[in-house]
């Protein structure tokens, strides 16, 4: 996410201030830097002018502080900024469904942007963090695809369909729709609107009609990310002709420039609600702007791992593990139950690059089959037995030799195993005694 401006924005960061003040020189030297980032990243040239006078007036206006650098002093300035001009820093859910259910919301946007798998995603988050029940409502009659693809979606999610007659006015539609979500006793009905490959009149009058018909409690436009500037323009006149809610930002996840998130809230003045990041139905996010500023910075975005944890381990799994590492009873089985723990929250590569300074690391292991090594690893201490599992130390050079043509491998890669299991043990124990699980138990 972001790469292409990740890079060449912090590329001027880091080389600011390294002879230990903040000169007009190297401030003029990174402005000119972090602009032509931003235009190639395809921000809108308005948003980057703004974008470079607020940090320009926070870095002159700056009292230099003795506890950090003017470097660091400069990331916070260029923080602070990105966090305003993605929407600022809201408390409280993204949605905040503030009315009698059903609750009806419609979703808007042109064809190919993912409306149809984020009305899934939708349902899902809302099904999963606000525990309510959804139903999905297809609306697009020129589409009889998009309305097969949503009735498989819901099935995936395990969230109510409703099997609109698209041969009906859409007025009756939506009227339909919502006698069934009040019999069904749902909380939310999404509806899937049609889209077009490109705004029109006729597409804006559908749009007009089954809002007018609907009264929906949030109109959300959805957009794809990678269409950069383009997806401004649309938000634009979208709004103009049926006032939008907010935004739901889609294919995040391959977007490696970021204009249109650093654009979009500033000149529509839309908060981005939430951000698709893949094609699962699990894939969509709350928006925060503060996380995604600091993973534009490559500063991490712990929260968001913490969150992805509580939802993918449960809490029983997690005590347990405490329990038994802060007793020292920390086996080959914990090591391999810790593995498949993190395997839930994703790839290797994108909970590293959810940690302070992840980007880098991810860098320098390029080439390096992370997903590759966790499937050796698991064979191998599979191929154990439970009394080795259990007492590594009894692990000779037949025994080793043994597990390796079991598991596919060679003694080399058993050694290496080994001496990483003692290297995480000893951490483990060091951890123990500085009190830390006792900590996160209690969190």
């Amino acid at each position: 996410m972001f790469d292409s401006l990740r890079e060449k924005i912090l590329q001027p960061i880091r080389n600011f201030g390294r002879d230990g003040k903040i000169t007009e020189a190297n401030l003029q030297e990174a402005m000119k830097e972090i602009r032509r980032a931003l235009l190639e990243a395809d921000v809108h040239f308005k948003v980057a002018k703004e974008f470079l006078d607020q940090v320009q007036k926070e870095a002159v206006g700056a009292e230099l502080l003795k506890s950090v650098s003017p470097g660091q002093q400069f990331v916070k300035i260029v923080y602070d900024a990105l966090v305003k001009f993605l929407g600022g820093v809201k408390e409280g859910a993204p949605l905040e469904l503030k009315a009698a259910p059903p609750v009806p919301l419609l979703l808007v946007g042109l064809q190919g942007s993912g409306k149809t798998t984020t009305a899934a995603k939708l349902g899902l988050y809302l099904k999963k963090k606000e525990k309510k029940k959804v139903m999905l409502v297809p609306a697009d009659p020129r589409r009889p695809a998009a309305k097969e693809q949503l009735r498989l979606l819901a099935k995936q999610a395990e969230l109510e369909f409703y099997d609109s007659d698209l041969s009906l006015p859409l007025t009756q539609i939506m009227r339909r729709a919502r006698e069934e979500a009040k019999s069904r006793v749902v909380d939310v009905f999404i509806v899937d609107t049609a889209g077009r490959l490109a705004i029109d009149d006729e597409l804006m009058r559908e749009v007009e009609e089954v809002r007018n018909a609907l009264d929906p409690y949030a109109t959300l436009f959805v957009a794809d990310a990678m269409t950069g500037q383009d997806a401004v323009n649309v938000a634009q006149a979208f709004h103009s002709r049926t006032p939008l809610t907010g935004v739901i930002l889609t294919k995040l996840d391959g977007d490696a420039r970021g204009g249109a998130a650093l654009s979009i809230k500033f000149l529509t003045g839309l908060p981005i609600l939430f951000m698709g990041l893949g094609e699962g139905v699990s894939a969509l996010e709350a928006f925060h702007a503060d996380r995604l500023a600091s993973r534009i910075l490559d500063m991490g975005d712990v929260l968001s791992l913490v969150e992805k944890a509580q939802e993918s381990i449960s809490e029983e799994e997690a005590k347990d593990s405490f329990a038994k590492v802060s007793k020292g009873q920390f086996s080959l089985d914990d090591f391999l139950n810790q593995m498949r723990m993190m395997k839930k929250l994703g790839s290797m590569e994108g909970i590293m690059k959810m940690l302070p300074g992840g980007n880098k690391m991810v860098e320098q292991m390029k080439g390096v089959d992370t997903e590759g090594e966790m499937k050796r690893t698991e064979a191998i201490i599979l191929s154990m037995t439970k009394k080795e599992r259990l007492n590594h130390k009894i692990l000779n050079g037949n025994r080793r030799l043994r597990i390796a043509n079991g598991s596919g491998t060679n003694v080399a890669e058993v050694n290496r195993l080994i001496k990483r299991f003692e290297d995480a043990q000893r951490m483990m124990s060091s951890m123990a005694k500085m009190g830390l699980f006792k900590k996160m138990m209690k969190m």
